[in-house]
């Protein structure tokens, strides 16, 4: 469990009736939910549960149909314009980590997550490049930094994804199952990573099946199924005495693996 002592105010992260649909599939449904600043909150549940699309509506990769998203005091109502400069300002509040690492092959590592500072923060490619180094001193990989992607490992990979959205200074990071792409040994890297952060108090968003990690690491437990939020609460509790039927089935479908 995260141990970081938290203040609890107003919430970094509220989304109040969330609601998103592909045609006539529903995928997000009356979702609603507050995040406090310095905790870590895991999402589980079945495929299709409308975790990931709830995570890339909050960054706007996807839009909302109805419902408003707030982030570090960011506004947002779903069909309403969002101008490029919010839109810019929002995604620098919460930095995003994808399952398939999403750098680009044609940089070498240090531009990777030198150039978004350089675009986004206005910083000078000096700048930029020592806090890069900064951080990729922290991930374990300064070796790697004038190697492209190609040529690092899928977990060197992830913390390299990892590094580079650290860099923009993010109030919450959203992490959409950062270690499912990735052998388990491998995994565990970038595991020690993310506790490394909740540990520092980073508020973090983290879709995912390592239960371990969501027991142990997690001060919040949310279950998704068919688009909406069936319980929440703290990890152990849920893990040990789920309420809700599909809680129960998804549990036993994943531990008994």
């Amino acid at each position: 469990m995260n141990q970081t002592p938290v203040t609890v105010t107003k919430p970094v992260v509220e989304v109040r009736h969330l609601a998103k649909a592909y045609g006539d599939t529903v995928v997000l449904r009356d979702v609603s939910l507050a995040i406090p600043a310095g905790t870590v909150t895991a999402m589980i549940g079945p495929s299709g549960a409308g975790k990931s699309t709830l995570l890339r509506c909050l960054n706007l990769l996807e839009q909302p149909d109805s419902g408003e998203i707030e982030i570090d005091g960011h506004h947002l109502t779903a069909g309403e314009r969002v101008n490029p400069k919010d839109l810019a300002a929002l995604r620098r509040s919460a930095g995003m980590v994808f399952q398939h690492f999403n750098l680009f092959p044609h940089l070498t590592v240090l531009r990777n997550v030198s150039l978004p500072q350089e675009r986004v923060l206005k910083k000078s490619r000096d700048e930029a490049n020592a806090k890069s180094m900064e951080l990729l001193t922290r991930m374990g990989l300064a070796d790697k930094a004038d190697q492209y992607p190609s040529r690092c490992s899928g977990g060197q990979q992830q913390r390299i994804a990892i590094a580079r959205a650290l860099a923009l200074d993010p109030r919450v990071m959203l992490f959409d199952e950062p270690t499912s792409s990735l052998d388990p040994e491998v995994g565990v890297e970038v595991l020690e990573v993310m506790k490394e952060l909740a540990g520092e108090g980073m508020t973090m968003i983290v879709v995912t099946h390592e239960m371990a990690f969501a027991a142990n690491v997690a001060d919040e437990l949310v279950v998704m199924a068919d688009g909406g939020i069936i319980e929440s609460g703290p990890p152990r509790q849920i893990l040990q005495d789920p309420q809700h039927e599909r809680t129960r089935r998804f549990l036993r479908a994943v531990l008994d693996r």
